[in-house]
C-alpha cells in the first residue's frame, strides 16, 4: 500500500489507516477486533487511529496487536471527561488520560497525541498544550496533534504547536480543502483525513437513522453527484479516492468493525488518485451549490 510523509513528523504512513470509532462503539468482539487489526497488518496497513472516548476502543486494541507494536503507528486523542471526576480539557484530566491510554493500549509511548475538538478559546489558553508538550518530554508521547474542523483548526495549523491536523474531507465536507489544507501545506502539518467517505450516507438511498451522519445525507441530496446514482461499490471509491486526492491529504481514516469491509476498502484505496478531470468536477459542483454554512463536521 502507498506510504506518503506525514508532513514534519516524517512518519511514512499508509493512505489508508483504522480508525478505532466503530469498534468501541459498536462494542465488537474482542475475536473480530484481533482479526480484523491483524489481518489489516498484514496486508500493509500501518496506521491506527483511536480515542479515550471511544468506549472500550483502546482495551480492544491493545489486547489485539501490542504484541506488534513495531509493526504500527499509534495515534490517539484526549480531552473529554469520560471516566474521570474532572471536566472536559481540566490538564489534570488531561494528563492522567494520557497515562490511562498508555495502560490501555498496553504500550509505553503512543506516536501521536491529539486535542479532540479543542475549542479555539482553549487552545489559545496554552494549557491543553503545554500537558502534551510535557507528556512528550517525558516519551509518552512522540508527536501533537490537534482533531477539529474549520476555523480552530485553521488556527491550530497556525499557531506552530501541533505536528498534525487530523480533519474532515470528503465529498460533503470540503471546507477544509479551501480554508486550512492550504496552510498545512505551508506549515509541513501531516494531515488525517477524518470521515473520508461521508459515512457513506447515500449507501441505502434513504435518509439513515443514524443522526450523525444526516448533515452529510441532506448536503448529498443538494449535491446530487451523478456518481452517487452508479454502483455503490464504486461510488464508494470515487468518494474515498477524492479525499485521497486532495491537496494536502496524507492519509485517511476509516473505521469499521467488518473485516471484509477493511480489505475492500484497502483495494480502493490501491486504485490512487481520481483522474484529475474527475476531482476537479467534484470540486466544481461543491463551489456552485454549498451554502457558507457548510462548515467542518466533528
Amino acid at each position: 500500500m502507498e506510504k506518503r510523509r506525514l508532513g514534519k513528523t516524517g512518519l511514512e504512513v499508509t493512505v489508508l489507516g483504522f480508525g478505532g470509532a466503530e469498534v468501541g462503539f459498536q462494542k465488537a468482539e474482542q475475536a473480530t477486533v484481533t482479526l480484523l487489526l491483524n489481518s489489516a497488518l498484514d496486508a500493509g496497513l500501518n496506521l491506527i487511529d483511536t480515542a479515550e472516548c471511544y468506549g472500550a476502543s483502546e482495551e480492544l486494541i491493545g489486547n489485539a496487536v501490542a504484541g506488534r507494536r513495531d509493526d504500527f503507528y499509534l495515534f490517539s486523542k484526549c480531552g473529554h471527561a469520560s471516566g474521570f471526576d474532572l471536566p472536559d480539557w481540566d490538564p489534570k484530566m488531561l494528563e492522567q488520560s494520557i497515562d490511562r491510554s498508555l495502560q490501555r493500549l498496553q504500550t509505553d509511548h503512543i506516536d501521536l497525541m491529539q486535542l479532540h475538538t479543542c475549542s479555539e478559546e482553549k487552545l489559545r489558553q496554552g494549557d491543553v498544550i503545554a500537558v502534551l508538550q510535557k507528556a512528550r518530554d517525558a516519551g509518552k508521547i512522540r508527536f501533537m496533534g490537534y482533531s477539529g474542523d474549520s476555523k480552530t483548526a485553521l488556527y491550530a495549523v497556525q499557531c506552530g504547536a501541533f505536528d498534525t491536523l487530523q480533519t474532515s474531507v470528503s465529498i460533503a465536507d470540503q471546507e477544509c480543502i479551501d480554508l486550512t489544507l492550504p496552510e498545512a501545506v505551508k506549515h509541513d502539518i501531516g494531515v488525517i483525513a477524518k470521515r473520508p467517505i461521508a459515512n457513506a450516507a447515500w449507501r441505502t438511498g434513504s435518509k439513515p437513522d443514524n443522526s450523525y451522519v444526516h448533515t452529510y445525507w441532506d448536503r448529498l441530496q443538494e449535491l446530487d453527484y451523478a456518481f452517487l446514482h452508479g454502483d455503490l461499490d464504486e461510488s464508494i471509491a470515487t468518494a474515498l479516492r477524492f479525499t485521497l486526492s486532495s491537496p494536502g491529504v496524507h492519509t485517511a481514516i476509516v473505521g469499521t468493525a467488518n473485516p471484509d469491509r477493511w480489505r475492500s476498502n484497502a483495494e480502493l484505496a490501491r486504485r490512487g488518485p481520481l483522474p484529475a478531470e474527475a476531482y476537479a468536477a467534484i470540486r466544481a459542483r461543491w463551489h456552485a451549490i454549498a451554502r457558507p454554512d457548510w462548515i467542518g463536521q466533528a
